[in-house]
């Protein structure tokens, strides 16, 4: 107990990097960008968007500080909690892929801070309508994620995580394989269909892309485990 407590300290302790600093820097520069803009906001702002991206909710332009903090904050934990996955992960399979993780914790503070900037450029620009470009982003960050799922290891913290893909790690890898491919083309799918698609019909696309990109690897990584498990038991 004492030499598992001993090991998770010194991994907490590992150097500050290079890219620690860019992923801090990335996550503020919305609020630096905030603070450089505040006094030419409008006293009242946007601070919550509909599905349609119109604004349902309004407030003090003051509340723009705790968004984008939120935001911000949530950025850093989650790149932090990346970094530091081989100290808390009870497989130790993260420490073989130490790098993937690293770049999905910098995928996801550049999604955030993308999230950030469009909600603050919003609130500068009244009237402004920011559902396709918040869905683009989305579709952008399934790019990066299709791209990540093919090098992700087996572990409880990210990526397919059914009680099949944990159970084999052969159907992890399988299930890992296709959710890649299917995430790839599905975010570039919604990417497009955000940026040329009538929004009406464009909505439409995105809930049913995001349903099969969801459902799809559960439900193959039941069927792959079931079908390579019943071979074994014969």
């Amino acid at each position: 107990m004492d030499n598992a407590i001993q090991k998770i300290e010194t991994d907490m302790n590992k150097k500050v990097t290079i890219w620690d600093v860019f992923a801090v820097i990335i996550a503020l520069i919305p609020l630096m960008y905030l603070y450089c803009i505040y006094d030419k906001l409008p006293a009242i702002v946007p601070t919550h968007y509909g599905a349609d991206g119109k604004p349902n909710n309004f407030g003090p332009r003051s509340e723009m500080y705790t968004i984008g903090g939120i935001l911000s904050g949530m950025s850093i934990l989650l790149y932090l909690l990346m970094k530091y996955l081989p100290a808390i992960d009870p497989k130790k399979q993260v420490k073989f892929g130490e790098r993937t993780f690293q770049k999905l914790g910098m995928g996801i503070t550049i999604f955030f801070a993308a999230i950030n900037l469009c909600i603050i450029l919003a609130a500068a620009n009244k009237g402004l309508s920011i559902d396709k470009a918040l869905i683009a982003i989305l579709g952008l960050l399934f790019v990066f994620l299709g791209n990540i799922m093919y090098n992700i290891k087996p572990n409880y913290f990210a990526g397919v995580r059914t009680p099949w893909t944990l159970e084999d790690e052969g159907t992890w890898r399988a299930t890992h394989r296709l959710t890649g491919k299917l995430w790839v083309t599905g975010g570039i799918i919604v990417t497009l269909e955000r940026l040329l698609i009538p929004s009406t019909t464009g909505v439409h696309i995105f809930f049913a892309c995001i349903i099969i990109m969801s459902l799809t690897p559960v439900i193959y990584s039941y069927v792959y485990f079931k079908k390579h498990h019943a071979k074994k038991n014969i």
